[in-house]
């Protein structure tokens, strides 16, 4: 089948794109893509985007959208949630890791724990609120998730005043949890420790154009961008804007049509890319992270140990004697992220890293980044996570 016998069925042209919904849906979702192509012979993003687009125009009473936002870039997410906001009469249940998207169309959110369901008002940000008062009050809850939820209440109350407008229960047992809270990070310290690591260069590019594909496509067109020790940089754009390519440009695998980089002599770069890399399926979790590094440094000299970062990465009890092969999808991108982290980059550059990732370890990775002395420059389309761990956003608009 293709594309529009999916989507389309057997309307003309000239009738279905009379049709606002549908035009709608596919000028946002089906954007730039070959209507006649076979579904068989898509990716699995654009076979991901043709699927949403048949769910929403089926005119279902009821939506059920796992991880909806997957393989969409932030317009598309933005669009996606002001047009299930638009469906009053639909009744929409989501399951998600994108914390903005939660809060954008969640009037309700319910925590899956220990063979039951506890139902909060609100979006995410309410239900961080509500869970940390929960924390507070029961007793023998450990300790290190405790203040892990209360950074991130407190960089919540921080935020724009809407985000935690919805819920009306009494939130100021929480309030008086995060009074004394410091913010996340302390971006001075970092830099100036990330400044003794790195030197003051970066990366240093004049008038480079990037180019990629043939017939070329320009990405960069004669730019100038010069990132310094500590930077915490955010790209966005659209999907095909070339995110993943400047990543590529600044790690040496591609070369500027012009223009030159120059790179900082001490640069050590950790690349987390999308895909996930091979790892010796018969080793053991325990033992693939042993063998790398057992500590670790974070800013101003503090050492953490493999053996921590596993606890806090999830790698508990037989986790940590399983092999390689047996776990999902999602260990193995988190053993990936850790194995990353424990070559002791000073330059990370993180390609959708929070693909696969729950939100408790989205939460542990967004923790161990406060501290990380270097220089961050992160894609991703998870608007939480990008306001969460950057402290400047850049567009790529195709030049």
């Amino acid at each position: 089948a293709t594309v529009r016998d999916v989507i389309i069925g057997v309307k003309p042209d000239h009738v279905w794109a009379a049709e606002p919904d549908t035009r709608e849906d596919v000028s946002h979702l089906l954007s730039g893509s070959d209507l006649d192509s076979g579904v068989g012979r898509l990716s699995s993003g654009e076979r991901r985007r043709v699927a949403l687009a048949e769910v929403l125009l089926a005119g279902h009473d009821v939506l059920v959208l796992d991880e909806p936002t997957n393989h969409l870039d932030v317009d598309v997410i933005g669009w996606l949630a002001e047009h299930l906001n638009g469906r009053r009469a639909t009744t929409l249940v989501v399951v998600s890791h994108d914390r903005w998207f939660l809060d954008a169309v969640c009037t309700q959110t319910w925590e899956v724990h220990g063979g039951a369901v506890d139902a909060y008002e609100g979006g995410y940000a309410a239900y961080v609120l509500a869970r940390a008062e929960r924390m507070r009050l029961a007793a023998g809850t450990e300790a290190r998730r405790r203040n892990l939820m209360r950074k991130e209440l407190a960089w919540l109350r921080r935020g724009p005043p809407a985000r935690t407008s919805k819920p009306r229960f009494r939130i100021q047992a929480a309030n008086e949890l995060i009074a004394n809270e410091p913010p996340p990070r302390d971006s001075l310290a970092l830099q100036r420790f990330a400044t003794t690591r790195l030197g003051k260069d970066v990366f240093d590019l004049h008038r480079v154009l990037l180019q990629v594909g043939d017939p070329p496509r320009v990405i960069l067109d004669r730019v100038d961008w010069s990132i310094g020790p500590g930077a915490r940089i955010g790209l966005v754009g659209v999907n095909g804007t070339g995110k993943t390519s400047v990543l590529r440009l600044l790690t040496g695998e591609l070369q500027p049509a012009a223009g030159t980089i120059k790179r900082g002599a001490t640069l050590k770069i950790g690349y987390l890319s999308q895909a996930l890399v091979e790892l010796d399926g018969n080793e053991r979790v325990l033992d693939a992270v042993e063998n790398r590094r057992r500590v670790t440094e974070l800013a101003g000299g503090k050492e953490i140990s493999a053996d921590t970062l596993l606890k806090d990465f999830g790698f508990t009890g037989d986790k940590l004697t399983a092999r390689v092969a047996d776990l999902s999808g999602g260990e193995r991108r988190r053993l990936q992220f850790l194995g990353l982290l424990l070559d002791e980059p000073n330059v990370l550059l993180l390609d959708e890293p929070t693909n696969d990732l729950d939100i408790d370890t989205l939460t542990v990775i967004e923790d161990y980044l406060d501290g990380w002395p270097g220089t961050l420059i992160v894609v991703t389309h998870d608007r939480y996570f990008l306001e969460r761990v950057s402290d400047v956003t850049y567009a790529l608009t195709g030049g």
